[in-house]
């Protein structure tokens, strides 16, 4: 199960992604929060991504499966790098900010998904509750739940994402590596600090 800190903690994560950005706009490197001012919810690692959407539409989305790093620390560095290090999508500009959505998506632990072939995959996927991670290849990709938003059909979902992997919808690669995991997802337009 995906991580359920306070909504003190939540608020306060939203702040750090905000400071973050906001110094970074400002030409200014972001400062990650010390360690020791943090609440413990916050110090743990969590796999955690910061998505970012200007006016409505998606700006940047940078995450880490595996929490290697202290919640904080990482919230911080991954909303700078949603900003401006997505190479898919348009560095985020001042004016955009006042029209900016942050949104904090807390991962569950991935959990190996066992099945032998596609319509087994679509089968056992809870449409709207699971994020999916393939492996294959030597290539990895993921959606994050959010996405079941866009794509409600299970075909469409593994589709859409095997083909962000690289791989030709419909196929079942030699050796492939699927994961599941759920997410808690928090957002809210940035205020500046």
């Amino acid at each position: 199960m995906a991580p359920s800190p306070s909504p003190e903690d939540v608020e306060l994560l939203l702040d750090i992604a905000d400071e973050a950005i906001e110094r970074a706009l400002a030409g200014q490197r972001a400062k990650p929060p010390a360690l020791a001012s943090l609440p413990p919810s916050l110090r743990e690692p969590v796999g955690v991504f910061v998505t970012l959407r200007v006016g409505g539409e998606l700006n940047g989305c940078i995450g880490a499966l595996d929490g290697v790093e202290p919640l904080g620390p990482a919230v911080a560095r991954l909303a700078v790098s949603a900003a401006f290090g997505d190479p898919r999508l348009p560095a985020l500009r001042p004016a955009d900010r006042p029209h900016l959505t942050i949104e904090i998506s807390l991962l569950s632990p991935l959990e190996p998904i066992a099945v032998a072939n596609r319509d087994e995959l679509l089968a056992s996927l809870r449409p709207g509750t699971d994020g999916l991670v393939v492996v294959a290849l030597g290539r990895r990709a993921l959606f994050l739940p959010a996405v079941w938003e866009q794509l409600p059909d299970p075909e469409r979902f593994v589709d859409q994402l095997w083909a962000k992997a690289g791989l030709s919808p419909g196929t079942w690669p030699k050796g492939i590596e699927l994961s599941r995991f759920t997410a808690r997802h928090h957002e809210r337009e940035a205020v500046g600090l």
